[in-house]
């Protein structure tokens, strides 16, 4: 008897924003908010993030059958350290991921010593804290730009018909130096709120083109001094398809600085 394949919904692509390390343990709007998501989607047979923390010339796939749990943070206190993430890896998927990328006209690779780096991991234990659905982890370029990145995403918005959760996780502003450390519920400065509110407006239209325009937005460089946390929002939004709108997910932010926003994006 042969039985009907499972049903295979579509899945938004998604951006998260992945704040501080402390996000895995601590409780928070945006850590409740991650809690309840992964319970609102359709379950995904694996899931591909591009991370700030996994940076490469070229786009670069891991492909371990058993990633590590990576501890790439200094200073934060000592459970963090003990956390582990044990999901399998996608072998196979990260090389049917080079393969369409390649064809897209990117010189992509696959890794199959990289581990899971907190841009991963943080967001997925909250999401999915049985760590029981295969994950693979996609590198940014900081060198490149912000339209490299959504063209990045274009090649990866199949996947989201195939039963993939693509994630770009990153930060809707990240600038580390200008963070009231001691007040995380501060309100945020007149700076932050300058870039954010049209970089989201943008987002929520759907108008790609002045999303990706961002350095014209105000205080672009203060709020990204560096681009790799900027740069998964774009592969994020490439995944939504021809036309996706963002819906907002969440909106938070910590220490005066760190926006917290996430997104949802499709065409549909």
């Amino acid at each position: 008897m042969n039985l009907p394949a499972p049903a295979v919904h579509r899945l938004p692509s998604l951006f998260l924003s992945h704040g501080s390390p402390m996000l895995a343990i601590e409780d928070s709007p945006t850590g409740r908010f991650l809690d309840r998501l992964g319970g609102l989607l359709p379950r995904p047979r694996a899931i591909l993030v591009a991370s700030a923390h996994f940076t490469h010339a070229h786009p670069t796939l891991t492909a371990a059958p058993a990633p590590e749990t990576i501890h790439d943070f200094g200073g934060f206190p000592a459970p963090l350290y003990q956390i582990q993430y044990p999901s399998a890896g996608a072998p196979a998927l990260a090389r049917d991921i080079a393969g369409r990328l390649n064809a897209a006209g990117f010189e992509a690779h696959e890794d199959d010593h990289h581990g899971l780096d907190h841009g991963v991991w943080v967001p997925l234990r909250r999401m999915y804290p049985a760590s029981d659905i295969p994950v693979v982890a996609l590198s940014v370029n900081p060198s490149q730009s912000a339209g490299w990145h959504y063209r990045l995403g274009q090649a990866l918005a199949p996947l989201r018909d195939e039963g993939i959760l693509v994630v770009g996780s990153g930060g809707f502003s990240h600038n580390l130096r200008a963070l009231d450390w001691h007040h995380t519920q501060a309100n945020a400065y007149p700076w932050v709120t300058a870039f954010t509110d049209p970089l989201r407006a943008a987002l929520l239209e759907g108008n790609a083109a002045a999303a990706l325009d961002w350095t014209a937005l105000p205080h672009a460089a203060q709020n990204h001094p560096t681009t790799e946390h900027l740069y998964p929002l774009y592969v994020a939004l490439g995944a939504g398809g021809e036309g996706a709108k963002g819906r907002l997910l969440h909106r938070d932010v910590e220490m005066g600085g760190l926006a917290l926003d996430a997104f949802a994006f499709d065409a549909d």
